[in-house]
């Protein structure tokens, strides 16, 4: 458990000095950072695909990985402030070079749902790891987490299940395109 006492009052504060209810088990905490990292790894992916997509004129599907983009920036920041507001210090990894280069949309989209895979499994052992250390604090804060996740996950599967079916066929990408403008 990371924790230490403050002599003076009796609190338990965090490293950030922050004062704490309940201190974190600190395999927790190492997956939450991983976790985090795991988001702004994603950030970027799709924010290189959303660039992949613009240079080819798909401006539906550009959009549409600009807005994943965002959303994982935004769960990344979100862990961040959670474990802030459980007292702790956030220590950011660097974050590797994405991808930018694919032979097919297909192969793109299939790397894509597969990113949203990973974050399942992350978010799905992250809560084994909070109810193992009886946190339920972590457990109630990613309860929505984990709906939210399944759903992008279902939400990317449906994409590749159409782009699948286009088959690389120009017209029918562009369809799928001019949908993704609209949504």
């Amino acid at each position: 458990m990371q924790s230490s006492t403050s002599n003076s009052i009796g609190l338990n504060v965090g490293p950030s000095g922050r004062a704490i209810a309940q201190p974190m088990d600190i395999d927790l905490l190492e997956a939450l950072y991983q976790h985090t990292s795991l988001e702004r790894v994603s950030s970027a992916q799709y924010l290189a695909m959303s660039l992949w997509f613009l240079e080819r004129e798909l401006r539906g599907f550009s959009s549409f990985f600009k807005k994943e983009s965002l959303s994982e920036q935004e769960h990344g920041f979100n862990f961040a402030k959670y474990m802030i507001a459980r007292g702790q210090t956030v220590e950011l990894e660097e974050v590797t070079k994405p991808i930018q280069e694919w032979k097919t949309v297909q192969e793109l989209v299939t790397l894509s749902f597969q990113m949203e895979a990973d974050v399942t499994t992350s978010v799905q052992q992250l809560y084994s790891l909070a109810e193992r250390s009886n946190d339920t604090r972590t457990t109630v804060f990613l309860d929505p987490v984990i709906d939210e996740q399944i759903k992008s996950e279902d939400d990317m599967a449906y994409l590749l299940g159409k782009v699948k079916f286009a088959n690389n066929d120009p017209s029918a990408l562009f369809i799928i395109d001019n949908e993704l403008k609209i949504n």
